[in-house]
């Protein structure tokens, strides 16, 4: 998981195993969480897959700061 402060919210980038046959790569979904003071402000669900766990939160990161962007 990664996490940035980002205009007054702190942003989570999550990254999830979804790896259904142990013959294929590993893949990750993606998702992103705002937190405000504590509080949940917004959830994404999932963003999609990748191949890491690192590109997943990335994406999770980078959909927060358009929510933030968008609603602020």
């Amino acid at each position: 998981m990664q996490t940035e402060k980002y205009r007054g919210y702190t942003l989570w980038g999550h990254a999830i195993l979804q790896q259904d046959d142990i013959l294929r790569p590993e893949r990750f979904a993606g998702s992103g969480t705002i937190t405000r003071d504590t509080k949940v402000v917004h959830v994404s669900g999932v963003l999609g897959t990748f191949g890491t766990d690192e590109e997943a939160e990335l994406a999770g990161i980078a959909w927060c700061r358009a929510w933030v962007d968008s609603h602020g």
